[in-house]
């Protein structure tokens, strides 16, 4: 059945109540929302009501497009997330677990050397780069900060088991800890696809004690089955999404947690240079880290917010993940936002070297923040990500993931256009470890031969 609304296409077929499950939480198909060409849209005002996803929504984006059988669960999971946010003995718990088992707060590292490059490759003249270190963060990641609290949540409720899905095994490996530490049971689906690359984070997640399930694909077939897993045992079990899409409550509760980032990354500045950061750049896949960083400062007109998607093997290749650059509105995993797809509605496969950022749609938050022209967009290509990562390696002796060196590759690009002394705070959003044997085997090095240890950078 085909209806037009306005300028935008919607095609639902007419399904019995099981197909429609498995239709919204995990088929290639999308509902689609054609938009029309339109210039670059201008900054308007933002209000706190739009800002926060009042009743899940940013704008047109957000939402709960879910089988009826799932909004009870998802209205009592918010009324819990609601209560948490304003239960004292909560907070006091949180933050204790935060600053012992996870080991915030993290640095903002004034990267010299890094900064210096950039300044010699201008003329001496070039913004002060500073790292947010999620890479030093328990597990590897910026994924434990909502990983824990998610799991805190899961015990509150009286859930026995959790359910999750991983890309880069990041948000696996975080889950399963945290699951250990809180003595719940934790079942990890992940793709195939994404076992054969990530092989090290596979072998942690079930050292932690979690059950690792395959699923044929990556990260978004493993997410559908781990949605369906959930939909199947209610009662007892919870789905700890570390991602910012899926329906209300999850991208609001997910950005909630990694907001930590954002809040230190604050007080560290005042504390360095008694400013506020000038630019903020995150890589994006979904969006948690952008987020995390970003949602501190939204309100901040004069800093800048500018995501990082992963541009693969370049935009006009389709072999990306370029979402909020290539895609188009509709509605996949239970929430409207922009999706890579086809003029048919199907979900076009997405493609990055950094595994975690193969995702083929993004945050509804973030896709307001395009549309309203608050956060800026970019990409860059995986031979840029993988030289980035080389160039933080040998000059700052750091070893970024290949998710976080899409941002820091973007430095090439943005470092030129700003003035001495500009602020810029790069997310770090993870460490390498996971990548090490993926970029020296890559096909653009031997890594010596693009990097020679005696040159000096």
């Amino acid at each position: 059945v085909k209806r037009r609304i306005g300028n935008a296409s919607v095609v639902r077929a007419v399904v019995d109540h099981n197909t429609l499950v498995k239709d919204i939480i995990g088929s290639t198909s999308s509902l689609i929302m054609r938009r029309p060409t339109s210039p670059k849209p201008q900054l308007v005002e933002v209000t706190d009501h739009e800002r926060k996803g009042c009743k899940g929504k940013f704008g047109r984006f957000g939402g709960k497009f879910v089988p009826e059988t799932l909004i009870s669960c998802l209205s009592n999971l918010e009324a819990e997330f609601n209560l948490v946010l304003h239960d004292a003995q909560f907070q006091v718990e949180l933050a204790t677990a935060l600053r012992d088992y996870v080991g915030r707060e993290t640095p903002l590292y004034f990267a010299e050397r890094l900064t210096n490059h950039y300044k010699k490759n201008n003329n001496g003249e070039g913004p002060e780069i500073y790292l947010k270190r999620e890479d030093l963060n328990h597990g590897g990641a910026h994924k434990i900060n909502n990983a824990i609290a998610q799991a805190m949540i899961a015990k509150r409720l009286g859930r026995k088991s959790v359910v999750a899905a991983t890309g880069a095994g990041q948000h696996g490996v975080a889950t399963a800890a945290a699951c250990a530490k809180l003595s719940l049971q934790c079942t990890i689906f992940m793709g195939t696809k994404d076992m054969e690359k990530q092989s090290s984070n596979l072998v942690l997640m079930k050292l932690l004690g979690a059950e690792v399930k395959s699923v044929d694909g990556n990260f978004k077939e493993a997410t559908s089955e781990a949605f369906r897993e959930w939909v199947g045992n209610l009662e007892s079990s919870y789905y700890l999404t570390g991602t910012v899409v899926g329906p209300h409550p999850c991208p609001s509760m997910v950005r909630e947690f990694q907001s930590v980032i954002g809040k230190e990354t604050r007080r560290q500045a005042m504390e360095k240079w008694g400013g506020k950061p000038d630019v903020l750049v995150a890589c994006v896949g979904s969006g948690s880290n952008a987020l995390g960083l970003f949602h501190e400062f939204i309100k901040e007109k004069d800093v800048r917010l500018i995501g990082v998607e992963a541009g693969g093997f370049g935009l006009e290749s389709d072999k990306h993940s370029a979402t909020l650059a290539k895609g188009d509105v509709g509605v996949y995993h239970g929430t409207m936002s922009y999706l890579l797809q086809d003029e048919e509605g199907q979900i076009i496969s997405p493609h990055s070297v950094g595994v975690g950022l193969e995702y083929p749609a993004v945050g509804p938050e973030l896709s307001f923040l395009k549309d309203t022209g608050r956060a800026e967009y970019y990409s860059v290509t995986d031979k840029e990500a993988l030289d980035a990562c080389q160039l933080l390696c040998r000059l700052e002796g750091i070893i970024p993931s290949l998710e976080a060196s899409h941002a820091l590759a973007f430095l090439n690009k943005l470092c030129p256009t700003l003035p001495t002394g500009t602020k810029v705070v790069v997310n770090c959003s993870g460490r390498g470890d996971k990548d090490a044997e993926m970029i020296l085997n890559h096909k653009y090095y031997p890594m010596e031969k693009q990097f020679p240890a005696s040159q000096n950078l």
